[in-house]
């Protein structure tokens, strides 16, 4: 397990350079756009090919692929793995070229449709430039995959790195120097946008080619690709529920008003942070190791590894999500209150984030519940649930939206997680009686009790600084000194508590920064 944290900890660290820079990037546009329609409408654009992206690339095909090529390489090495990654990626590379070719087509042709706003045809323009980006990034999925196969880690994390790094560039650089209109400098948003995803494709292709991989087309339909292409279909649909959840939500927030869409979009990056730094690192190590004990039918170890990444996701996921709720005013104002973004668009978003992240610690489970069933080859079920999401959702949310406006969409969004993780968890036990939740109880309760305690912590704090401070220097404090005093009353609170697995933490710690315990830790 020494390894795997290690693993994680490789992860974790540059997902938080990611996820810094991330957040830079969107300072950035808010500062230059605020909640403006143009920004809204980027956003939007730019959701259609995410969409496509994580149907096709990170979603069903990684779930799909990622068993399947476990176990050529485990029965014909690596030759037989390089050999299957050249079917997958010749077939990836046509069928999404193609949805480039075509959607890019039908949106140049928008305004054949008439009666309709003007935002919408700038969406639809936007659209046609960032769409692109999909095949460069689902090529990029299936590479980032085998190298996890490989346990290459740091690679596939650097992949968003290379994509903020580039919206970055060309919006604070040349969008700011050579644009002329406002037009302008989301056109050079989109160029680092292309760029960036080129870099992610690139990037783990190159450390593949070193690894003795030579790419080549290859469209036979061999019994491996076939059986992908089987996995994938169930998995597809269920993936697609659930990213067509999410844009669901994001056009009904861009329908509501000119400043809803980037509102929503900035919180939940926000909510995404810690989720993306610890939660995705660790289902990103775990994955591949459920799957090889499926592959060898050990489901004690699977569930052993399971639990212990689920305790590893709530650890941090619940805390973190109570930190972002009671502080999400200091937060936002801190971060995003500047230039074209307002004290009124800070009041708004500070409340979708505190109702984003109640479902914060339900969305990690999630990403790790869904890969257990894909572990072992069952994408059928986390596609009947996602169906039902995605009507508890929709439904909540054309009801809420009404009288709550975006707030509403993120209660439904959140309800519809509760739902999906409570659904998954039950049907998990079912398939594999192993994967029990009950292990978990007696940590899940320390957790609760540790964050319980960290809140009344930074209840208290806030109230003082607003009191005594005051303005943006109690957000400074809040953010600077708030956070860390939190996170060390609840580490000596778990500490305290003796929860489960702490020696693990203390020597995967002593491992990167003593050095002296490194060897003991293996």
């Amino acid at each position: 397990m020494s390894k795997n944290l290690k693993n994680i900890g490789v992860v974790s660290l540059l997902t938080v350079v990611s996820r810094v820079l991330g957040l830079l990037r969107d300072q950035l546009s808010a500062a230059i756009f605020g909640a403006s329609l143009l920004n809204s409408a980027f956003i939007t654009a730019f959701n259609l090919p995410n969409l496509f992206r994580r149907l096709l690339g990170e979603g069903s095909l990684t779930a799909a692929f990622l068993p399947t090529l476990q176990e050529e390489l485990h029965k014909h090495g690596r030759p037989g793995a390089f050999a299957l990654l050249n079917k997958v990626v010749s077939w990836l590379a046509a069928v999404t070229g193609g949805l480039v070719v075509v959607a890019m087509v039908l949106f140049g042709h928008s305004r054949l449709v008439g009666g309709q706003e003007d935002k919408w045809y700038l969406a639809a323009d936007l659209t046609v430039i960032l769409f692109p980006y999909l095949l460069f990034v689902c090529v990029a999925a299936a590479f980032n995959a085998t190298l996890n196969v490989f346990e290459h880690f740091t690679e596939p994390a650097l992949s968003p790195i290379w994509l903020n790094l580039s919206m970055i560039l060309t919006l604070g650089g040349a969008g700011l120097h050579w644009a002329r209109t406002p037009l302008g400098e989301i056109h050079w948003l989109c160029v680092g946008v292309l760029i960036g995803g080129f870099l992610q494709m690139a990037v783990p292709a190159a450390v593949l080619i070193n690894e003795g991989w030579r790419p080549r087309f290859d469209f036979v339909l061999s019994p491996r690709v076939n059986e992908i292409a089987q996995l994938m279909a169930p998995g597809l649909f269920g993936t697609a529920v659930y990213q067509i959840n999410v844009y669901v939500s994001r056009l009904l927030a861009f329908s509501l008003n000119d400043s809803a869409a980037t509102l929503l979009f900035y919180a939940n990056r926000l909510m995404e942070f810690p989720i993306g730094v610890f939660a995705i690192a660790v289902s990103t190590v775990v994955y591949p190791l459920l799957a090889r004990h499926a592959v060898a039918a050990r489901f004690d170890d699977m569930a052993a590894d399971f639990r212990k990444g689920m305790r590893l996701i709530l650890l941090i996921n619940v805390p973190a999500a109570a930190g972002l709720a009671l502080l999400s005013v200091p937060i936002v104002r801190l971060l995003y209150q500047r230039g074209a973004f307002t004290g009124a668009d800070t009041r708004v978003m500070a409340l979708l984030l505190a109702l984003f992240a109640i479902g914060m610690p339900f969305f990690s489970v999630v990403n790790l519940t869904v890969r257990a069933f894909y572990s072992v080859k069952d994408t059928a079920t986390p596609m009947k649930i996602g169906a039902l999401d995605l009507l508890v959702n929709l439904g909540l949310s054309l009801v809420l939206m009404r009288w709550l406006g975006a707030a509403g969409l993120v209660l439904a969004s959140t309800t519809a997680i509760v739902v999906q993780t409570l659904l998954l968890k039950r049907a998990l036990t079912r398939r594999i009686p192993e994967m029990r939740f009950a292990p978990l109880l007696p940590s899940l309760a320390k957790i609760l009790l540790a964050t319980a305690l960290m809140s009344v912590v930074v209840g208290a704090g806030w109230f003082a600084l607003g009191r005594v401070v005051g303005g943006r220097t109690a957000d400074v404090l809040a953010v600077t000194g708030l956070i860390p005093l939190a996170g060390a009353t609840y580490a000596g609170l778990l500490w305290w508590l003796k929860i489960e697995g702490r020696e693990e933490l203390a020597a995967l710690v002593a491992a990167r920064f003593g050095g002296k315990n490194r060897t003991a830790s293996r």
